[in-house]
């Protein structure tokens, strides 16, 4: 499997590619094992890598997103650790992690020493590759689950939101981050291009927003995507399309990043 990943990146036109695409084969990987050691019975994913995994957007992710959403009791953070390490040590990756668990967040930077120098990614020896877990134990209420079944360089079974609740989850990330990313903005006017999506999961919203103590009036079906919009016109859109610039695919077109077209969806 550590030949296929090496011909994976030698195919990229740009190293910063080359970077994207290992951490996205890792991504696989991790969830490979997350799911043989039972984690989807617990966990839902979310968040951009499971729109990348799921849905084929444009945009590489750097971290793999969860909500402990039922079966408390079979959840194991550190036992999805082991089986991560476990499995990918047999095949000759130097697996380390840093664990932070003691909070409602659970997360871990699994860490790869060495893997971007061999892949020729790297002139330094020492330099890490990290994929972040990161798991909400108390997510808010509402979500709503399915499993598919996907192949993204292996074939995977992922438990997850569906699509109203996966862009309620983006639009609680634009309305209350303190310092909101352009791959946020990214992905906000991904959704929304598409005439079939769904309209976001409201209750859910709702939920985090009070979770996460928004000040405004609860959002409904007339005034969420004003809501959005007041939000947008705030940013300083070359910082948007500098952030997410480093994780689009080569075919994407950054030109249709505006202000102007992600009003124009908004509506």
């Amino acid at each position: 499997m550590k030949e296929y990943l090496a011909e994976l990146v030698r195919a990229g036109p740009t190293p910063a590619h080359g970077r994207n695409v290992a951490r996205e084969y890792l991504q696989a990987r991790i969830l490979g094992c997350l799911q043989r050691a039972g984690a989807m019975i617990p966990l839902a994913f979310h968040g951009g890598t499971a729109l990348r995994f799921l849905y084929a957007s444009a945009r590489h992710s750097e971290d793999l997103d969860f909500a402990l959403e039922q079966a408390r009791s079979q959840y194991d953070f550190r036992a999805y650790l082991r089986a991560i390490r476990a499995e990918l040590a047999a095949e000759g990756y130097t697996v380390e992690f840093k664990v932070k668990d003691q909070k409602v967040v659970h997360s871990a930077f699994v860490r790869f020493a060495g893997l971007l120098y061999k892949l020729g990614l790297s002139p330094h020896r020492d330099q890490v590759l990290s994929v972040k877990i990161e798991v909400d134990t108390n997510p808010p209420a509402g979500a709503v689950l399915m499993t598919t079944v996907v192949r993204r360089h292996v074939t995977l079974q992922l438990q997850h939101h569906d699509r109203a609740s996966l862009l309620a989850g983006k639009l609680h990330a634009i309305l209350q981050r303190s310092y909101l990313k352009g791959r946020d903005i990214y992905d906000l006017l991904w959704y929304l291009s598409d005439p079939n999506w769904p309209a976001p999961n409201l209750t859910l919203l709702n939920n985090a927003l009070q979770q996460t103590g928004w000040a405004g009036a609860p959002l409904v079906e007339r005034n969420w995507r004003e809501m959005v919009r007041n939000r947008v016109q705030t940013l300083a859109w070359d910082q948007v399309v500098a952030d997410v610039r480093p994780f689009l695919e080569p075919s994407a077109n950054l030109d249709l990043l505006t202000l102007e077209n992600v009003t124009q969806v908004l509506g």
